[in-house]
């Protein structure tokens, strides 16, 4: 298969089911969908189960009892049962536009990963949409959005399905090109050379620290956040410290100035 595309999730239901429901509908058929479930219930599962049938390779479910956020040692796990390269990152809160997975294999390219954003939905209006909107893509449309709820503003032409404007927004916009875990692609054999996430970080920048690494080890990153869409679905962090925050970033400043490629506590852990 083309790709594998990984999505984190943790006794989210409601938003998972919208989530796979978009993938279902996608134009590129040829991938293969990886839950990286960070200890959710038996009702993930069923979730899960009720979507095997809607695409063409099985949903891969990997999963670890629940021991607070730990998302990179899910990831990690998670990396390692796919069966593809090339690998697309995302979140089980962002639902994708009919055309996200052509979007990265169109723009996939060696020695680099790809930088994609999203656009945020509030906590009213990603309730507001239903199962056949995604079906029908409406609600990816600027209209239904601010008919639901979406206030009026620039940020609304991130959801341009112009070929040009997109191309030439991704070339314009000052946001850096880091590694995004709601919308990011990369080459598969590239995480295993940096061992993987970093499983002394919990919430707060991990995924940007092993898109440094990545820098680090020579590869580059590209936008695509005009061309890559998806809708991010309004959520609670109860998980988000300041304790976090500040030993995520002290983990980020020194692998910075030393020039860190391959953390000790990664991936290799499970070969």
């Amino acid at each position: 298969m083309k790709v594998s595309v990984i999505i984190t999730t943790y006794n989210s239901e409601e938003w998972l089911k919208k989530v796979l429901l978009g993938y279902s509908v996608q134009t590129e058929e040829n991938f293969e969908v990886v839950v990286a479930d960070d200890g959710s219930t038996e009702a993930t599962k069923n979730i899960i189960k009720e979507f095997q049938s809607k695409f063409k390779f099985p949903i891969v479910h990997v999963w670890q009892a629940d021991d607070g956020f730990q998302k990179c040692k899910i990831l990690n796990k998670a990396i390692l049962k796919t069966n593809s390269e090339y690998l697309i990152f995302t979140d089980g809160d962002c639902i994708p536009r009919k055309d996200f997975v052509f979007q990265h294999l169109k723009h996939k390219e060696k020695g680099y990963f790809l930088s994609g954003g999203y656009f945020k939905l509030p906590m009213t209006t990603s309730h507001l949409i239903s199962m056949d909107e995604i079906i029908n893509q409406k609600t990816f449309l600027t209209n239904w959005l601010i008919k639901n709820g979406v206030k009026k503003s620039f940020k609304l032409s991130k959801l341009t399905q112009n070929r040009w404007f997109a191309a030439f927004m991704n070339w314009l916009t000052p946001t850096k090109k880091t590694f995004n875990g709601h919308n990011t692609s990369c080459f598969k054999e590239d995480l295993i050379a940096i061992n993987g996430f970093n499983e002394e970080m919990q919430y707060g920048g991990l995924d940007r620290e092993l898109g440094e690494r990545l820098f680090n080890y020579g590869i580059l990153g590209k936008q695509i956040r005009y061309s890559a869409i998806c809708l991010h679905l309004d959520h609670k962090r109860g998980y988000a410290t300041t304790e976090t925050w500040q030993k995520n970033y002290a983990i980020r400043t020194y692998n910075k100035k030393h020039n860190i490629i391959k953390i000790k506590k990664g991936l290799s852990q499970y070969l």
